[in-house]
């Protein structure tokens, strides 16, 4: 018998589909507890695992992950520093860049941008390399720091890339 039998409201109706990925959390959390005892786990050092749904620009959903905890297939892996939590956010003419970065100070950002992606990091603590929608010129960027939240905004380049054609 499979699941789908068990569990026959999901027949009827097609929005619980939705949630059909989060039966696999089970075993995730399962296999995040047996795998910790083989960690080297640092006293002091959160363990972040989250993600963050969102309609994409075709109206699929997007979901991202963000944390220090990377699953796979035969452990959980803990990385030293951990994604922060970003969004994307295109415009006409710019994108904006906003990443979760609580409790560090402004200074201690570091922040690289060129055509195509932004880095974004604080070192012992936070990295995420960010793949933008669109080419943005690196040296038209601005930044701002409050409140945890950093905000990079870039200028989109105009025209298109030149291309060559064989």
């Amino acid at each position: 018998m499979g699941d789908i039998d068990k569990k026959p409201w999901r027949r009827r109706n097609p929005f619980f589909d939705l949630f059909s990925e989060f039966d696999n959390f089970d075993s995730f959390w399962d296999n995040l507890a047996k795998s910790l005892n083989d960690t080297n786990l640092q006293p002091g050092k959160p363990l972040v695992y989250g993600f963050s749904m969102s309609v994409g620009p075709n109206g699929r959903p997007e979901v991202r992950e963000f944390g220090n905890i990377k699953p796979s297939e035969e452990k959980i892996n803990v990385e030293d520093t951990r994604e922060p939590l970003v969004d994307v956010i295109e415009r006409d003419d710019e994108i904006d860049v906003l990443a979760e970065l609580p409790g560090v100070n402004k200074e201690d950002i570091n922040i690289e941008a060129s055509e195509n992606n932004v880095s974004i990091s604080v070192p012992g603590e936070f990295y995420r390399l960010i793949e933008l929608p669109s080419r943005v010129n690196p040296k038209e960027v601005n930044a701002k720091y409050k409140n945890g939240v950093l905000t990079v905004t870039l200028a989109k380049t105009k025209g298109k890339p030149n291309v060559e054609i064989k």
